[in-house]
């Protein structure tokens, strides 16, 4: 492929666990509302679920080849949630952004946090829940965790959600369709920014102020 004149823009995207951030996520990609957008697929030493398929809803990992990559600085960000490793690979996110493609990464409050100190114009977006309740429900609907699971998630929710206003946008995830339509509208937003567009349309406006 070859490459743009200008960078892709980096999105964060965080939430509580369950408010629906990578049902959204596949939606918005495998729609293609957009063109150009490439979702992060990241490392994990979790199992996999019945569903899931390696190297497309995660790259699924030993702990050990985990700790290995660590240690040759493999990682553009990773943390431990839940007793499992999460990373993002430092070279897909690299090549991707240098190709010019806007890239998703669905990552947790502490991921983010290392993204923005490393990729300062990166743009991040927080999802939540219309409630508690309701974010219970979708926990116990997707039928994927145990009792104990869904309370260590349920926990955990009071700590994540504080973190909101570090992030530059914020969704209400009430309904799924219009999420969908939010999520398009600040990819349009970002990508009309003088600071991706300035070196795309360089010769243009050298143009119009010539002397």
């Amino acid at each position: 492929m070859k490459k743009n004149n200008s960078n892709g823009i980096c999105f964060i995207f965080s939430g509580p666990s369950g408010v629906g951030k990578s049902s959204l996520l596949q939606n918005f990609i495998t729609k293609n509302i957009l063109k150009n957008i490439f979702l992060s697929v990241s490392y994990t030493t979790r199992l996999k679920r019945n569903m899931e398929i390696n190297n497309v809803h995660y790259n699924f990992v030993s702990e050990n080849i985990f700790k290995n990559m660590i240690k040759k600085e493999k990682f553009l960000e990773y943390a431990k949630v839940f007793n499992n490793y999460y990373g993002t690979s430092l070279y897909e996110i690299n090549k991707n952004i240098n190709l010019g493609l806007d890239i998703f990464l669905d990552i947790d409050y502490k991921g983010a946090c290392q993204i923005k100190k490393k990729i300062r114009f990166s743009t991040s977006i927080f999802v939540i829940p219309p409630s508690k309740n309701e974010l219970i429900r979708r926990l116990k609907f997707r039928n994927q965790d145990n009792k104990k699971i869904i309370y260590n998630r349920m926990k955990s929710f009071d700590t994540e959600i504080k973190y909101y206003k570090n992030y530059d946008y914020l969704i209400i995830n009430d309904n799924f369709e219009n999420t969908l339509k939010n999520i398009k509208s600040i990819v349009i937003a970002e990508r009309l920014k003088v600071f991706y567009n300035k070196k795309k349309y360089f010769d243009l406006i050298k143009n119009f102020i010539k002397k």
